[in-house]
């Protein structure tokens, strides 16, 4: 299927690893030009040159720093004046401590929420007015199942379960909480999916860019799930 994505431009928040660097390479191949944002310039520019000799489109790596509303107008305003038009937005920069209610400390809950909610709502606020003006956009968030099926030891806002660094992260912390060992920890999280294993980047992915893309001109305003069907429930022993 032609996901008519030849031409288009798309600004991928988080993209130097993870969800957010296969996201920009799904665009990319499917023959979007892509600018790529993330805090560290290093991995960023490795991810960007990657990405363009894989797929042949173009990938600008902007370093900046999605909590800071300059920031993300900065790199906002650079990629208009690179491409003229920003067609796609997709947010997946930022990440959280997991951890219980009780030993989360007030800065850890207000770097999240600054970098995951209020980086996702600078980002939308940066490009929507481009959008409207034009007439036309994408938005994609790309937010945790928490929201849907939260669990007491992941209290702020978090990533699914997708194989990323992430993810170890995670496992570390659930480990920690439930007093078990990591590989305790991976069995309990695995278990709790009906597929046996976590998602994969490439799957999130190619979810968002047929999101992104005219294809799905009429979802709107719509949550959807990519969590092989995942029952936190099963997760405690």
């Amino acid at each position: 299927m032609d996901l008519e994505l030849g031409g288009k431009v798309a600004f991928v928040t988080g993209a130097s690893k993870g969800i957010g660097r296969a996201v920009a390479e799904q665009l990319a191949r499917e023959g979007a030009d892509v600018v790529i944002t993330a805090r560290t310039a290093e991995p960023l520019e490795s991810a960007a040159k990657q990405i363009t000799a894989a797929t042949g489109s173009t990938i600008v790596p902007m370093a900046g720093d999605m909590s800071v509303a300059a920031e993300v107008q900065r790199c906002v305003d650079a990629t208009l004046d690179r491409f003229g038009k920003i067609d796609i937005l997709v947010t997946c920069a930022g990440s959280s401590p997991g951890g219980l209610l009780e030993d989360l400390t007030e800065d850890q809950w207000m770097s999240s929420l600054n970098l995951k909610f209020m980086g996702y709502v600078r980002s939308v606020r940066a490009v929507i007015p481009h959008m409207r003006a034009r007439g036309e956009g994408s938005i994609v968030l790309v937010v945790g199942n928490d929201g849907l099926k939260p669990s007491y030891w992941e209290m702020t806002a978090n990533p699914g379960p997708v194989n990323t660094d992430r993810w170890d992260t995670l496992e570390k912390a659930f480990a920690r909480d439930k007093g078990v060992t990591q590989d305790r920890a991976h069995e309990l999280a695995t278990r709790s999916i009906p597929f046996g294993r976590i998602c994969e980047p490439g799957e999130v992915a190619a979810l968002v860019t047929f999101l992104a893309s005219p294809r799905a001109s009429f979802i709107n305003g719509a949550h959807i799930p990519i969590d092989g069907a995942q029952r936190k429930a099963i997760m405690d022993q």
